[in-house]
């Protein structure tokens, strides 16, 4: 296929700027061939592409530096990538920008047991943290699905979380320092390798700003000890709403399981097709875990499934051994590959009050049918998490602005019933348009001026978490004060 011909204009601001970071990166960091430029084009919201004007991927703190400031002194838009995992569109670039790529950056560079942190680059898979410390019988708690593939990077961006943040909390529970890059090319130190580390407390700021404020290139992270042991469950029930009733008064029991997770009958399927993990064809199921002694195991089983039964479950299963647990775990892992196999989807992240999800689980199927879309339901019910798969076909003209309208309605129903438009995806691009239906326009101001703080120019990952018109009226203030 034969690529249309640049602009005159555009080609010689490429080449101008590709030859200044080539004098501090070797040649290989620098894409600038738009063929290898475009699998840079989008993130997993594939939805939406473009390819960016440049891709950079630097090894180190110090590459990344050099990187920015001359981006900043060219005027030149950056956008941080980790794994490119994103749901949201995070690491969407524009047709002017910059891809800064951090996947190179994945080594290991301190590790204190004795104090239970490590210290690693952000382009370091999340697993692989778990991976590095394992021996010596410690883990990294935060586990999102994507754990395989996320980058650290993006977990900081996000603030992810997992199936296990019931207990052990999201990324900001487990961030103790960041090594991170300014716009203009600083590099500063927020936090440290114990906790109140002093100075101003911002890694609250840092953690969850998607890229707005700085590129985080190294970070120290919270370890944990391995638990003596863990146990899921396995409780299947004949409608959604019975389910998150079980949630809701499991919760208010004042027991902490590591992780409830919960699927419908449409994820189920699909799982089991793909997986074939044993799961019971019902219309929801939960996967409950606790963890400790063999005593504080059979205690908190013990209250689990008494309250389980006094819903009437169709089908109640404690893993008997490791292969059992495995087994039990196996489908809601593969969820989202399972159901990508059958659909187009777009996967939603909000958050409601636990005990709102029995009303926003029926609303769902109501708007379901009122759209004309599927929807499968697999999500921390726990936290009140939510991941609706919006089913659609990317083929048939109409379909994905349906789905777009339906996944905002979902979103404000999250908001209205008390939560909060996302819990661990971000907003990108995906959400940027209902923010002020979140936020009052005092609130958002607000956010806005500590952006103006960190990224004075509007140069960092442009177009994303604000309203585009919000963005594009700050950008255009910062050329005119220039």
């Amino acid at each position: 296929m034969q690529m249309p011909s640049p602009n005159p204009a555009i080609l010689a601001r490429k080449q101008a700027l590709a030859a200044r970071l080539l004098k501090v990166l070797p040649p290989d960091a620098v894409i600038q061939d738009e063929m290898e430029t475009r699998a840079y084009e989008c993130d997993a919201l594939t939805a939406y592409k473009c390819p960016p004007l440049l891709a950079v991927l630097p090894r180190t703190t110090q590459e990344v530096s050099d990187i920015l400031r001359i981006c900043h002194e060219e005027g030149v838009p950056v956008v941080p990538r980790g794994a490119g995992t994103s749901l949201a569109g995070g690491a969407l670039p524009t047709a002017d920008c910059v891809i800064l790529g951090v996947a190179r950056m994945n080594e290991v560079l301190e590790t204190d047991y004795e104090n239970r942190i490590i210290r690693v680059q952000t382009g370091r898979t999340n697993l692989s943290v778990s991976g590095a410390v394992e021996e010596e019988d410690f883990f990294y708690a935060p586990d999102p699905s994507s754990q395989l593939a996320c980058a650290i990077a993006g977990n900081i961006a996000m603030n992810s979380g997992g199936a296990h943040c019931l207990k052990y909390g999201v990324t900001t529970n487990n961030l103790m320092g960041v090594t991170m890059v300014m716009m203009d090319g600083t590099v500063v130190e927020i936090g440290g390798a114990h906790l109140d580390a002093g100075g101003l407390d911002l890694l609250g700021v840092i953690c969850g700003s998607e890229g707005q404020l700085g590129v985080v290139t190294e970070a120290t992270l919270r370890i944990l000890r391995k638990p003596e042991g863990a146990r899921p469950v396995l409780i299947g029930y004949d409608s959604n709403e019975v389910a998150g009733a079980c949630v809701s008064d499991i919760i208010k029991a004042g027991v902490l399981p590591v992780a409830i997770e919960f699927m419908d009958r449409p994820c189920i399927e699909a799982c089991e097709a793909f997986a074939k993990a044993g799961y019971p064809m019902c219309e929801a199921l939960l996967i409950i875990e606790v963890e400790g002694s063999d005593e504080e195991i059979a205690h908190q089983l013990g209250v689990i499934t008494e309250i389980a039964r006094s819903h009437s479950p169709v089908e109640l299963r404690e893993a008997g051994d490791a292969d059992e647990a495995g087994r039990i775990w196996l489908g809601r892992k593969s969820a989202f590959g399972a159901m990508g196999q059958i659909n187009d989807y777009m996967c939603l992240d909000g958050t409601i009050p636990v005990s709102s999800l029995p009303f926003v689980l029926r609303r769902i199927g109501e708007m379901s049918k009122e759209f004309g879309l599927d929807v499968a339901n697999v999500f921390h019910a726990g936290d009140g998490n939510m991941h609706p798969l919006i089913l659609f076909d990317a083929n048939k003209p109409g379909d994905l602005e349906t789905c777009e309208a339906f996944g905002a309605e979902i979103l404000k129903l999250c908001v209205e019933a008390g939560g909060c438009l996302t819990g661990e995806h971000g907003v990108g691009i995906e959400k940027r348009d209902l923010m002020l239906h979140q936020y009052s326009a005092e609130d958002l101001e607000a956010q806005l001026k500590v952006k103006d703080v960190f990224d004075p120019k509007w140069l960092l990952n442009p177009a994303k978490v604000f309203p585009l018109s919000v963005t594009e009226g700050r950008r255009s203030m910062a050329l005119a004060a220039e």
